[in-house]
């Protein structure tokens, strides 16, 4: 017989779970997702790992959003033996975000944080190799914040550091020619 479909748990069955292992990592429940404190966000995660009930084994996705007075980190963790998932978030301050790293209990996170690190500028204390993923080392800023293209010294966001770009022309060389046409 067919697994039913995946089940979303409630926030309140989760932060119920996380309290009863970590009394204080709870800062706020919503009807689908539950909001860690930072300082206890690692405590939480191996307890939902850990948990008979969760059974947070796969971390399906580590992500982040800008809020503008914060960034989220977001994490969709899952149960594959109990055929459900639900969804923690860890606020970090804007200017400066940080966020434990979850790799000790996640070895996927490795790469996902490297992203996070890279788009977004949040730092993962505990990271084996947090380098940037995508771009280069120099690349001044985090692309995917509300506020790059507002970059400090007077820098404007673009193509300037691409290579082959040509004045006037927004990527056509990396645009396949059109055979027998000449373009």
């Amino acid at each position: 017989m067919p697994h039913a479909a995946t089940v979303m748990l409630a926030g309140a069955t989760v932060a119920e779970r996380i309290r009863a292992a970590v009394p204080d990592a709870v800062r706020e429940v919503a009807p689908q997702w539950v909001v860690l404190e930072p300082s206890a966000a690692f405590e939480a995660m191996a307890a939902v790992r850990d948990d008979e009930l969760l059974d947070g084994k796969y971390l399906v996705e580590l992500c982040s959003v800008d809020q503008i007075t914060r960034i989220d980190v977001v994490y969709h963790i899952a149960s594959l033996a109990q055929n459900h998932l639900f969804e923690l978030k860890v606020p970090a301050d804007h200017e400066h975000p940080e966020v434990p790293s979850v790799t000790p209990l996640w070895v996927g996170a490795t790469l996902q944080e490297r992203e996070v690190y890279d788009l977004m500028g949040v730092r993962f204390p505990g990271h084996p190799e947090l380098t940037r993923l995508f771009l280069w080392d120099s690349f001044p800023g985090h692309p995917l914040r509300k506020d790059f293209l507002a970059l400090p010294g007077g820098q404007k966001a673009g193509l300037s550091q691409f290579p082959k770009q040509i004045v006037g022309e927004t990527g056509g060389e990396f645009r396949p020619r059109r055979p027998g046409t000449g373009e």
